[in-house]
């Protein structure tokens, strides 16, 4: 699955070393007391790798435990040159972070970077976005040992680069335990094949802020996905710009996100993944995904057979075609759209905030003219408590703008109407499929992150410029 959050483990600070166990487990429900054991070297091999961000590596689990089944963990990396970013005071967030978050007790009180992500997306984004298509988890403790042969196991699967940038943290005894929402629940397939679908929808609308300066205007016109993508040519993290467009997606109109979907398909990159019953059949676990191509594509539409009552060559419009109709009719992308809207001033706005936030002076303004800097003076003249709303929005926009949506389906029995989920009709096949939709990746955005976030804007902008204007001098 895609990136799985930010999580530094330090519960007692103090003890340096000491392998630390965050307060108040719960585990999980009393019929299932005996999962409060802790893993052991001898469970690893039931743990598969399914994927990996910057911060977490994801698991799956292959083995019999009933409790186990249908699940998923993600466990804590470190980065190999050992730096944690831990707070001396024990507590996760920073000062100002809980400045920031004061209204959130249970997140400003964590004593561990992973419990307050768990938090955050309980308490802050379960509210916004829907409990019903949120799994914010639980902790399973795991040994030392655990970790150690974990890490082994996976390590040839693992893309090169992200071995080489961290390994798994064996100083933190939890992992986080959630739904697999790549199948429905308890994993079986007693109701056919489960297909489900991984999609980074990205920033979907455009700047409508009045703090834009004159030098960065384009962005009122086009993507920051787009935009991000000649960045990211430039710099040589992909082989070629993809044509999908965010505003398609969140569109509402059932052809663009039709058209969405077929341009994700064609560059998954990290934003496009297809499972079958659990198992990857498009795009790449821990990093960027090859672009499709015939043979690519050939090898899609033979997995997707057992899945689809169609002809030959047919199936992988099904598919997008079911993924735009459950899209439009769940209603999800709407919701995380509102989330995203709460930047409503843009990062050129919101770094002012910061600089206030952190009692700093304004690096953004001392670069400025006189001039120049009487834009942004009503920013630096409201209150405390509004410089905070700002760069909290913010942040919660951050989380929306990164996350991920999994969308799960599975045909529908003839004659099956007890069906506790949500289901779509495929007109071409005349078949009925269950679904749900989840949203992952919905950790806290840090603080510290703000003036990074600032500097990328204006490297984005500047990359795409340039390339607008060599391409004008090439004709």
């Amino acid at each position: 699955m895609a990136n799985m959050g930010n999580s530094p483990c330090s519960a007692i600070p103090s003890m340096e070393g000491r392998r630390r166990t965050p307060p108040g487990f719960g585990i999980l429900a009393p019929s299932e007391k005996r999962m409060e054991l802790t893993l052991r070297e001898e469970d690893a091999a039931e743990w598969v790798y399914r994927g990996e961000g910057a911060i977490n590596l994801v698991l799956a689990y292959s083995g019999s435990t009933p409790s186990f089944i249908g699940k998923v963990m993600r466990i804590r990396k470190v980065p190999r040159n050992g730096s944690m970013g831990v707070e001396s005071n024990g507590l996760a967030l920073t000062e100002h972070e809980r400045l920031v978050w004061n209204d959130v007790v249970e997140l400003i009180s964590s004593t561990d970077e992973e419990i307050a992500n768990q938090q955050y997306v309980q308490h802050v984004m379960q509210p916004l976005l829907g409990s019903k298509y949120i799994d914010a988890g639980v902790h399973v403790p795991v040994s030392r040992e655990f970790l150690e042969s974990v890490e082994k196991n996976v390590i040839s699967q693992r893309p090169s680069w992200r071995v080489d940038a961290a390994g798994v943290d064996a100083r933190c005894d939890f992992g986080l335990l959630m739904s697999d929402h790549s199948l429905f629940a308890h994993g079986t397939q007693e109701s056919g094949p489960c297909i489900s679908v991984e999609i980074k929808p990205k920033c979907g609308f455009l700047p409508f802020s009045r703090f834009l300066s004159e030098g960065t205007a384009i962005k009122r016109r086009i993507t920051r996905f787009e935009m991000h993508q000649a960045l990211k040519l430039h710099q040589g993290e992909i082989s070629q710009q993809s044509a999908y467009n965010p505003l398609d997606l969140f569109s509402g109109s059932k052809e663009r996100i039709h058209k969405a979907i077929r341009d994700l398909f064609s560059t998954p990159q990290n934003n496009f993944r297809v499972f079958l019953n659990g198992s990857l059949i498009l795009g790449g676990l821990g990093g960027v995904a090859k672009t499709t191509n015939s043979c690519i594509a050939k090898a899609f539409e033979e997995e997707l057979k057992s899945v689809f009552q169609a002809g030959s060559g047919h199936c992988m419009e099904n598919l997008f075609t079911l993924i735009a109709e459950t899209l439009q009719k769940s209603g999800v992308l709407d919701r995380l759209l509102e989330v995203q809207k709460l930047d409503a001033i843009d990062i050129e706005g919101a770094i002012h905030a910061y600089y206030d936030v952190t009692s700093q002076e304004c690096k953004v303004c001392r670069e400025l003219s006189e001039e120049q800097a009487k834009r942004y003076a009503s920013l630096h003249s409201v209150s405390l408590d509004e410089s905070l709303r700002i760069v909290k929005d913010y942040l919660i926009a951050a989380t929306a703008k990164d996350c991920s949506l999994m969308i799960c389906f599975r045909p529908r029995k003839e004659g099956d109407s007890g069906s506790v989920y949500n289901n779509v009709y495929l007109e071409s096949t005349k078949q009925a499929f269950d679904f749900k939709v989840y949203f992952i990746d919905l950790d806290l955005k840090r603080l510290s992150k703000m003036e990074g976030y600032y500097k990328l804007d204006k490297k984005i902008v500047s990359c795409y410029k340039e390339m607008i204007k060599v391409d004008q001098e090439m004709k």
